[in-house]
């Protein structure tokens, strides 16, 4: 099974690209399961509303037939509500202590952010359904996704930090003090449920950075959707993420006698030669208005060519690109970190050292990764970007590096 994130900037028609994807792949013979959480449906006009029932087709999640094609829909409030729900229970005992009256399902609402742990949890789940070929995630705008995919391992790196499993400290005398008490011990239940929130997490996580899963970015080529284009490929680059193709959306036709709407096909082609080479291009052409049912998503030119190569065979979607640590201590004395960043500028990037990991600032996205067990043992002496390559020297500590025989 592959998974394809369809995202790209706000307006460029992400939801019309993932619907006509799946029923591309669809049409040659794949079984497709499209997930999507975004408010009023907006599936339903592309891929046709549901012809039949709907059935779990993987533990906790549901789908229905709407056409060619399955179609999960991620409910964020009523999974909110059962998650919280569910958290009360457990907690009963500690709760009761404090004298806290707990709510009830009815009049709870939903919390900014719940959609994106929804988003992902679905994601999980769908990722374990048997007999798919390929799922297809409508996905957030672009910034949004790109936060959203790297909540996991950012929280479970905060789980580690706040509750670090190793410090819990008296474990072998909680039973006794639960029994003193006559309540569960609070540290015992908060140490417990982070272990449970930890599972989870680290779940969404393995499938985020699975080989069979990519982004496919939609946007229509003009200098608005340059710019984001550029700092979401910055950001996905500081994720580590694949990029299976770029979807140049509504494309003109050549040869319009209008000078206007030649001016337009002028400046579309001028971007698309721009992000030729960058990653591979899907022109996607402009039927002259929104595409309605799948009939209509068919007839866009190029649909044929959104069916992801990798569907139905053995090979990833697209290669993840490493980091490598480069051995330079017998010509400049130095280890040199190799982290990719195509498009960065200097003013883009910063570098903050803090015990055995590393923050990366690349415009407005963050990352904190643990070094390799290598360069923990060195100091960082420098940093230049080199043809869209951030390298980050590091030289040896002599008080902690084994001296050459």
């Amino acid at each position: 099974m592959h998974t394809l994130l369809v995202t790209g900037p706000g307006g460029a028609g992400r939801t019309t690209v993932a619907a006509a994807t799946a029923i591309a792949a669809a049409r040659a013979g794949h079984r497709v399961l499209v997930l999507s959480g975004d408010p009023g449906n907006p599936l339903a006009a592309l891929v046709g509303e549901a012809t039949g029932e709907s059935a779990e087709v993987a533990p906790g999640l549901t789908a229905a037939p709407a056409g060619e094609v399955l179609v999960a829909r991620v409910d964020s409030g009523e999974e909110f509500r059962e998650e919280l729900v569910a958290l009360q229970e457990r907690g009963s005992a500690l709760l009761g202590m404090v004298g806290a009256r707990p709510m009830g399902a009815e009049e709870l609402t939903e919390l900014p952010g719940a959609e994106q742990f929804a988003l992902l949890r679905a994601l999980r789940r769908a990722a374990a359904a048997p007999g798919i070929d390929l799922v297809v995630v409508d996905m957030p705008p672009l910034h949004q996704t790109l936060a959203t995919l790297a909540l996991p391992a950012q929280l479970r790196r905060y789980l580690a930090r706040l509750l670090p499993a190793e410090r819990q400290a008296a474990r072998a005398l909680r039973p006794v003090l639960a029994q003193l008490a006559g309540v569960p011990m609070p540290a015992q239940w908060l140490y417990e449920a982070a272990a449970r929130w930890d599972e989870e997490l680290a779940a969404v996580q393995a499938v985020v950075e699975a080989d069979t899963t990519s982004l496919r970015l939609v946007a229509e080529p003009g200098p608005g959707a340059d710019a984001a284009l550029r700092t979401g490929l910055l950001g996905i680059a500081l994720q580590q993420l694949p990029v299976e193709a770029v979807v140049a959306n509504r494309m003109l036709p050549q040869g319009s006698p209008d000078p206007w709407l030649a001016g337009l096909v002028a400046q579309q082609e001028k971007y698309l030669a721009q992000w030729a080479g960058k990653t591979p291009l899907l022109p996607l052409g402009h039927l002259g208005r929104d595409p309605r049912g799948p009939e209509e998503l068919g007839q866009l030119p190029g649909a044929e060519k959104l069916v992801p190569r990798a569907v139905g065979t053995s090979a990833a979607p697209a290669a993840r690109r490493a980091w490598t640590v480069e051995d330079r201590r017998a010509e400049d004395g130095v280890l040199v970190w190799v982290v990719p960043l195509p498009g960065a500028h200097k003013r883009d990037l910063d570098l903050v050292r803090r015990g055995d990991e590393l923050l990366f600032a690349a415009g407005p996205y963050r990352r904190i990764v643990s070094l390799p067990s290598a360069l923990r043992r060195c100091t960082v002496s420098g940093a230049a970007l080199v043809d869209g390559e951030l390298r980050v020297r590091f030289t040896p500590d002599p008080g902690l590096w084994p001296r050459r025989p």
